[in-house]
């Protein structure tokens, strides 16, 4: 169908309440209406996502969003500067907005953004209303950054899947909460702390997560992005039967006995590599037992493909 019939589709199965994968600039959303509960709910069995980690809210613009959440004037400034794109901000949330206790996970802040794709805002701007949408995959899985890798991992738990080709990020969004004049790195994504930093003139802060403490917003658990193969970080070396995600021209020791390889910018370009980086994972998922990653400068976009890898390559919860 066109696009047109799709977004009309789409529409119609989350007016249902049903789940629909919409592509954004930075991975595909799960998509389900943020008001209605059961909706919500649905997000969390098919992905089998714990139930404290908190969801974000997509809106098709401003107006969308200061009906959900209260505005201070720093938050403003950053979203005024990087909406729509891939930036999610923390805020309190409205008494009385219009989003399920299951999107927030029962936190009295709502993460909120404008995705920037021209065929999520089309999506929000026909619906009407508010979408919850974490990444289309398994809990705990690559992201999906193509529609083939939605039907690989959610299958027929997707009433509608919107295909409009790989991400062109490939990486989730920033996550950002200001704290009266301190800003707070709660996940880093698509857009750099750099660049925040520069449109503020403050220093942006990096939240850790303390050990048992729930998530105060998605992607703060250490165990994620995971894929089935043990994951080996700033490897110099290759190990025979290892499978090898490369970054750059020179490649270490022992490639030539590596099980495969996958380059994820063979000039040394961090935006390639973001973008590249989840389809990377899931192609060298089931190759190897253990993938062996090489040194990635953790720069700009580089910070949150370090963030990514060292997820993956966290314990896995049991």
């Amino acid at each position: 169908m066109d696009e047109p019939e799709a977004i009309d589709a789409a529409v119609a199965a989350l007016a249902r309440g049903e789940l629909v994968a919409m592509p954004t600039e930075t991975v595909y959303g799960l998509a389900a209406d943020a008001a209605n509960g059961e909706a919500v709910a649905r997000i969390y069995a098919a992905k089998g996502r714990p139930r404290f980690n908190p969801l974000i809210a997509h809106v098709a613009d401003f107006a969308g969003a200061e009906a959900l959440v209260h505005f201070d004037v720093l938050s403003r400034q950053i979203a005024e500067a990087f909406w729509p794109g891939p930036l999610t901000l923390v805020l309190p949330r409205r008494e009385g907005a219009a989003v399920s206790d299951l999107v927030t996970a029962g936190l009295d802040t709502l993460a909120i953004r404008i995705p920037a794709h021209p065929v999520a805002h089309s999506l929000l701007a026909a619906f009407g209303g508010p979408l919850a949408a974490p990444s289309a995959n398994r809990s705990g899985h690559v992201s999906a950054t193509t529609a083939a890798h939605v039907a690989a991992d959610l299958g027929d738990a997707v009433s509608v899947v919107l295909d409009a080709g790989p991400s062109a990020v490939g990486v989730e969004s920033t996550i950002l909460k200001v704290e009266g004049d301190e800003i707070y790195l709660l996940r880093a994504g698509g857009v750099p702390r750099e660049a925040i930093e520069a449109l503020t003139g403050r220093a942006v802060h990096v939240a850790a997560l303390g050990e048992g403490q729930a998530p105060t917003s998605p992607g703060q658990l250490l165990s994620h992005y995971a894929p089935g193969a043990a994951v080996r970080l700033d490897a110099g070396d290759v190990r025979p039967g290892e499978g090898l995600l490369a970054f750059g021209q020179d490649l270490p020791p022992g490639s030539d006995k590596a099980a495969v390889i996958i380059n994820l910018s063979p000039r040394g370009d961090l935006v390639e590599a973001a973008a590249r980086l989840f389809s990377a994972l899931r192609e060298l998922d089931g190759k190897a037992e253990t993938i062996a990653v090489m040194p990635i400068p953790a720069t700009g976009l580089g910070e949150a493909i370090a963030d990514r890898l060292k997820r993956a390559a966290a314990p896995r919860a049991t």
